[in-house]
């Protein structure tokens, strides 16, 4: 008699045989629960904290105001947060924003979005991050001196291309490295966290005596200190960018926003405490680098590991953007905003190869029109203000027994009117030229809008088809299965 086999048995014998069977040629859901809050955290916590919290002191004057903006920081970026997490249970699609506003408000505003955010803001920010990196790495072999600017664009661009690499090889290696970077960076966030509150509790209170003592801050200045503190909170919305991509999004997405940010902040209110504990105010604003400066008082000899992990951090959270912002473009050239090449998939690697290269080609020439942080978070914020509004509009429609993750009303009315004031605050107390460069560059999108997407010129078709057809025999790559018309 032959041996009888047991249902075990035939379980695994079915396992293999599907595992043995070609993927389809479709982005695939390797982002769980612990990746996606090690992107949320990995792309959030960058140079921002260990760099220049000094920009929050110095629109605020005194200690306990800074502290309070940073706390509030977090539960605004937790709150528009939430607002995304239903976002991304109702519209389970790619690409953060984007399909959210081509539900709501149609393609123009969608497209804007990608338009601004594909030519400066997310492109740009990559670029600081990697330069960043650079910045800190080069430091340690010019002990005394200023590195030379080519030898820290040189080693920029070598961190630009070996990410993009890496994100275009495979979806699970670049969840890998994030993970790897997340875990990195926040060693050196608890020894910051831990060595502050060791001297704290030994009795190093002195910089918190009279916290509010001193000149209030303007609504101006609370605005830009929101500004500069939203900027070190900037990547809270990054896991709604690879929807498509996480394992079982219903549950796992609000939960990693949930778990993520709030731990983000945390970190953040602890880290400036345990500055406030070692510097006085006026040495904070004084450092170039807060974190450096903090280690060569508290962890001397031991002090090189701070700019050590801080290299971590920026490289982490350069991936962290590499890999979220890339599917922005590929959903933008699925819905035909953009060359449909950029919307096909790598059939070997299974990955959005070309929009992810897309995306740092030339981060470089935009680094510079992103520096102007003060000129181009109204822009930003406007962005999270329209969503939310976007939020309330689709939650009155929305049937009363849906079974998406939901939020209380009243949080994404609170997000727009807050995002209401902190874009016109500054441009109300402090106009400038740039705020309109800002606002004509958005519009100058619906040039190309019009030319090359609304009335598809036939000129402009012959064009694209000849590279579409070119650029997908040089990258092996096919348009998504999902997709195919």
């Amino acid at each position: 008699m032959g041996e009888e086999t047991s249902p075990r048995k035939l379980k695994e014998d079915e396992h293999s045989i599907q595992s043995m069977e070609p993927k389809a040629t479709d982005l695939q859901k390797e982002v769980g629960l612990f990746s996606g809050i090690c992107i949320i955290v990995g792309t959030i916590i960058g140079s921002g904290i260990f760099i220049s919290p000094k920009s929050v002191l110095s629109n605020t004057g005194t200690v306990g105001p800074c502290l309070i903006i940073w706390a509030a920081c977090g539960i605004l970026a937790t709150l528009g947060a939430l607002c995304f997490a239903e976002l991304g249970t109702m519209i389970t699609k790619s690409g953060g924003e984007y399909p959210y506003l081509m539900e709501a408000f149609g393609p123009i505003p969608a497209y804007l979005f990608s338009w601004v955010s594909m030519m400066v803001t997310k492109p740009s920010s990559f670029a600081i991050i990697c330069l960043s990196f650079s910045e800190y790495v080069c430091a340690a072999f010019y002990s005394g001196c200023e590195p030379p600017e080519v030898v820290i664009k040189c080693l920029a661009a070598a961190a630009i291309l070996l990410i993009t690499t890496v994100n275009a090889l495979s979806v699970r290696l670049g969840s890998y490295v994030q993970n790897f970077f997340t875990a990195a960076k926040m060693v050196i966030v608890a020894i910051i966290i831990i060595s502050g509150l060791v001297l704290l509790a030994q009795g190093n209170t002195k910089n918190f005596e009279n916290s509010f003592a001193g000149t209030p801050a303007s609504v101006g200045g609370i605005s830009l200190a929101f500004y500069n503190g939203l900027w070190a909170y900037d990547g809270w919305n990054q896991l709604n960018y690879i929807t498509e991509e996480l394992r079982n999004p219903y549950r796992n997405l609000p939960l990693a926003i949930i778990i993520g940010i709030p731990l983000v902040t945390v970190c953040y209110i602890l880290m400036n405490v345990s500055y406030f504990t070692v510097m006085t105010p006026t040495e904070l604003l004084q450092s170039q680098a807060v974190a450096v400066t903090f280690g060569d008082r508290v962890l001397y000899p031991a002090s090189w590991i701070v700019p050590l992990f801080v290299a971590f951090s920026t490289i982490g959270a350069a991936n962290g953007s590499c890999f979220t912002a890339g599917r922005l473009i590929y959903v933008a050239g699925r819905e035909g905003h953009m060359l449909k090449v950029l919307s096909y998939i790598s059939v070997r690697r299974l990955t959005p190869a070309p929009a992810i290269i897309f995306y740092i080609f030339p981060p470089g020439l935009r680094e510079n029109i992103y520096r102007s942080q003060s000129h181009i978070q109204p822009q930003l914020q406007w962005e999270s203000g329209e969503v939310s509004c976007m939020l309330i509009g689709l939650s009155i429609g929305k049937p009363a027994s849906s079974d998406f993750y939901e939020v209380p009303i009243f949080i994404p009315i609170l997000v727009t009117l807050v995002s209401v004031f902190l874009v016109l605050a500054p441009i109300i107390s402090n106009p400038a030229w740039e705020y309109l460069y800002c606002v004509l560059f958005i519009l100058s999108g619906l040039i190309f809008y019009f030319l090359f997407v609304y009335y598809k010129f036939g000129w402009a078709q012959k064009i694209s088809k000849p590279v579409t057809m070119y650029l997908q025999m040089l990258m092996e790559v096919v348009p998504p299965e999902k997709h195919l018309e």
